[in-house]
Parts: C-alpha cells; sequence; structure tokens
C-alpha cells in the first residue's frame, strides 16, 4: 500500500517483518489472532497523518514473520521479548503500546514486563484481566461444563490445525464475520446451546457466508494468502501457553499497570464483551477513558476504522 514501509529486522532471536508509516512519537500496533499487520492499515495511515510513527509488526507465528515449531516458544516472556527486541531494532526507547484481541493481552502484560518500554497503552476489546486465582485452562474447563470450548479445543497440537489449515478462505470466512446481533442475543442467554456437546470442530459452529463488509475481496485475498503458507499453527500456540504463562508470571499477582491508558470496547463482541471492561480502573488507575464502540463486533479497527483511529488520536495528544 502507498506510504507504507516494508522491513525485515531481527529481534529476539527471530525474524521479524513489520511495516511502518510517517514519523513522530512512535505507536506500535499489536494484532490478533488469526490476523496480520494489515489489520491495521486504516490507523497506520491515520496515524502517520497525524504525526505519529506508526509501526505494525506481523507477529510471531504470523505472517512474514518467523514461526518456531515449539509450542514453549511463543510464552508471553517470548511475545514481550519480541516487542522490545522490535524496539530496539528499530532504535526507539520507548512507545505507546495498542493490541487487539490477542495483541490487546500481550501490550498489558507488556506494561507490567517491560514497563520502561511502555510510555502508553491501549487495549482494543481485551480489556486488562488480573491473574487467576487457578490455572487458566482447569478454569475453562470448569466454565465449560462439558460444552464445546474453543480455547480447550486449540490446546492438543495438530487438532485444530488439522481443520482449520484445510481450507484457509473458508476458515477465514467463518472467523471474519460482521457483528450478528440475533447471534449474540442467543449465545448470552443460553451459552451451551450455541456452543453445543464437546464433539465436531470448531468450523461446524462457524457460518460459511461471506466475510463481513469491513472487508473488500482484495484485502480478504491479504489474509487468505498468507494464512495458506503459513497454516494457523504459530497463532494456535499462542494458546498453548495459558497454563505456562500463569505459572511463570506469578510474581505479577496483584500488579497494576500505572501508564496512562485506553480502554476501546466493541458492543457486539461475542467473546470478548463491553461489560469485562468494568471495574478495569482499580488495576489500570491511568485509565483515561473506556469507550464503547457501537455497531461493531470483534474486528474492531476494522469495521470501525474512524471511531478506532480517532479515539487513538485523542488519547495520543499527551505523547506530541
Amino acid at each position: 500500500m502507498d506510504g507504507f514501509t516494508h522491513r525485515h529486522v531481527e529481534a529476539n532471536g527471530i525474524r521479524m517483518h513489520v511495516v511502518e508509516a510517517g514519523s513522530g512519537f512512535p505507536v506500535l500496533l499489536c494484532h490478533g489472532f488469526p490476523e496480520l499487520w494489515y489489520s491495521w492499515r486504516h490507523q497506520l495511515r491515520a496515524l502517520a497523518d497525524a504525526g505519529f510513527r506508526a509501526i505494525a509488526p506481523d507477529q510471531r507465528g504470523y505472517g512474514e514473520t518467523d514461526s518456531p515449531s515449539a509450542i514453549d516458544q511463543y510464552s508471553i516472556h517470548h511475545l514481550v521479548g519480541d516487542l522490545t527486541g522490535l524496539l530496539d531494532a528499530l532504535a526507539i526507547d520507548r512507545a505507546v503500546i495498542v493490541g487487539h484481541d490477542w495483541g490487546g493481552l500481550l501490550v498489558w502484560q507488556m506494561a507490567l514486563l517491560a514497563a520502561h518500554r511502555v510510555a502508553g497503552v491501549v487495549g482494543v476489546n481485551t480489556p486488562f484481566f488480573p491473574r487467576l486465582p487457578m490455572r487458566p485452562v482447569a478454569m475453562m474447563r470448569a466454565m465449560a461444563q462439558g460444552n464445546f470450548h474453543y480455547i480447550l479445543y486449540f490446546q492438543e497440537p495438530g487438532v485444530a490445525e488439522a481443520e482449520l489449515d484445510r481450507d484457509v478462505r473458508r476458515t477465514l470466512r467463518g472467523f471474519y464475520q460482521g457483528p450478528n446481533r440475533d447471534a449474540l442475543a442467543q449465545l448470552l442467554e443460553n451459552p451451551a446451546s450455541v456452543l453445543g456437546p464437546n464433539s465436531g470442530g470448531l468450523l461446524d459452529r462457524l457460518p460459511d457466508n461471506p466475510p463481513g463488509d469491513f472487508l473488500s475481496a482484495a484485502d480478504f485475498d491479504v489474509f487468505a494468502g498468507a494464512f495458506e503458507r503459513t497454516g494457523f499453527r504459530g497463532g494456535l500456540n499462542w494458546y498453548r501457553n495459558f497454563d505456562r504463562n500463569w505459572e511463570t508470571t506469578a510474581y505479577l499477582s496483584g500488579a497494576q499497570v500505572m501508564q496512562p491508558a485506553l480502554m476501546i470496547t466493541a458492543e457486539l463482541d461475542p467473546v470478548l464483551r463491553p461489560e469485562m471492561a468494568d471495574g478495569m480502573r482499580e488495576w489500570v488507575p491511568n485509565l483515561r477513558r473506556t469507550l464503547l464502540v457501537r455497531g461493531s463486533g470483534h474486528w474492531t479497527q476494522q469495521e470501525k476504522p474512524a471511531e478506532v483511529s480517532a479515539a487513538l488520536l485523542e488519547f495520543l495528544v499527551e505523547f506530541r
């Protein structure tokens, strides 16, 4: 895309693909599952036009960035190390970090684990979650009560890959749906009836309709082409470190994120519901604002790019 600079850098022992636009105070944009740097294309341009240096990497396991084979190479310490290594490679001391979905979980943890590199932090859909009182996978099993749970389904190496890699375009069509108020209402009323018994795969539960209108055919081809090359294993390995991350970050129990922060929620996200951000100020005392983006499903920065970009620019005023 015009105005974007692509490069590959060595960071934290892997080769990372990163896309940049503009100059000024750096803003690091972190995508989720199953996405790419391209998820931030609208914000890259908006931030650059407003006088910021916008930086969006393909994260470990995605796109043109390396995808190590070992599951334990996707721990939270590796993922945070990738971002600090990327800042080192770009000669950046501190940045505002922005994350959506899994990228949101990552940036909140980076604000704790590498606080001196984080000037401010923005969660998109993903709020700050304090440390759980028990192992995350055990808690998810208890919550599922024997029903299908996609994170539990992702735990067994090779199982989800076999299903999701078989037809990448069908898989991505299932994920990249626009907001559906009726399906959300059904899910909230009776989660078990929507998720169903613990049999079959994930695609049995995802529609095979055209992707949401936030993606053009050309946009969809960018994502599909990347995952047809890489498969989904790299991204799935992030999910397989929930318990490992919990074990290795016990010392963060009770820790607060002290940097200035912004939380952007999406009205119709069926997984990361807006109410999950309620009470977050107890853990993020310098939370400047919690914004609800109405009419948006899960892919907020793509579904409502103008609203997300405007909120970012309002927050970033203090970093000029």
